[in-house]
């Protein structure tokens, strides 16, 4: 089974799930809700980021296929 990392990188649905899943961690081992919170704007932060970059990424080589394209076709 391959997993389709550009796609979950890119998936509101997983970086909700990841801070889901780090708050319940954070909250078992007793932080204080201020460290929660700080911790929880990082992942949020660093999801928006990584599905920017990768989105862009995307929108890049799909012009250069498009200009190769044209190219070729001259």
């Amino acid at each position: 089974m391959n997993i389709n990392w550009q796609q979950k990188l890119t998936s509101r649905k997983f970086w909700a799930a990841v801070a889901g899943f780090v708050t319940a961690l954070l909250v078992l081992f007793g932080l204080d809700n201020m460290t929660i919170e700080k911790v929880i704007a990082v992942i949020s932060t660093m999801s928006v980021l990584i599905a920017y970059i990768i989105g862009e990424g995307l929108v890049d080589s799909s012009r250069i296929k498009k200009e190769l394209q044209n190219e070729n076709e001259k």
